[in-house]
């Protein structure tokens, strides 16, 4: 069975950016969504994914990635996607032996910036990079998920 098991932090301060190795502008949308899985199409550049992922709190859930053509991704995010659309850039960053997923969004959401590690075992040891903050693996409102109906600019202590 395919799964996920993914570690998610904030960020203390902008140092990883000396760090990039490359980066990939991301759109992505939900729609039928339901108490066991979120149903996702991204696009980013010139791919686009169907993803199936679990709707379980913590570090692992089961997932399921699918190609499909850009065109029809694109067409599903313009009419069928829950809105507001997740925008982000994708920044990977190198840091001992793991590769680190540096989420930074815009729109609704612009101002949040995440980092996501990949694991091969819920217990596997990795080096915590210093511009690493709090671990928020268990707290939903960073899913992206969650991102669609309560951005980020809605959460009441990011409101002027």
């Amino acid at each position: 069975m395919p799964e996920e098991i993914e570690r998610k932090f904030l960020l203390k301060d902008d140092r990883w950016r000396g760090q990039v190795e490359r980066s990939l502008d991301m759109a992505q949308g939900y729609l039928g969504n339901s108490q066991q899985c979120s149903i996702r199409i991204r696009v980013s550049g010139e791919d686009a994914n169907l993803n199936i992922k679990s709707a379980t709190l913590g570090i692992h859930r089961q997932e399921y990635d699918y190609a499909i053509p850009v065109a029809e991704a694109r067409e599903m995010l313009d009419t069928l996607a829950d809105k507001p659309l997740i925008e982000k850039t994708r920044h990977m960053v190198r840091y001992g032996e793991h590769t680190w997923e540096i989420d930074e969004f815009y729109g609704d959401n612009a101002g949040l910036i995440v980092a996501e590690i990949e694991l091969g075992s819920a217990d596997e040891a990795f080096e915590q990079p210093p511009w690493l903050g709090a671990d928020v693996s268990d707290d939903p409102r960073y899913y992206n998920v969650c991102l669609v109906s309560q951005p980020f600019n809605a959460w009441p202590e990011n409101v002027s």
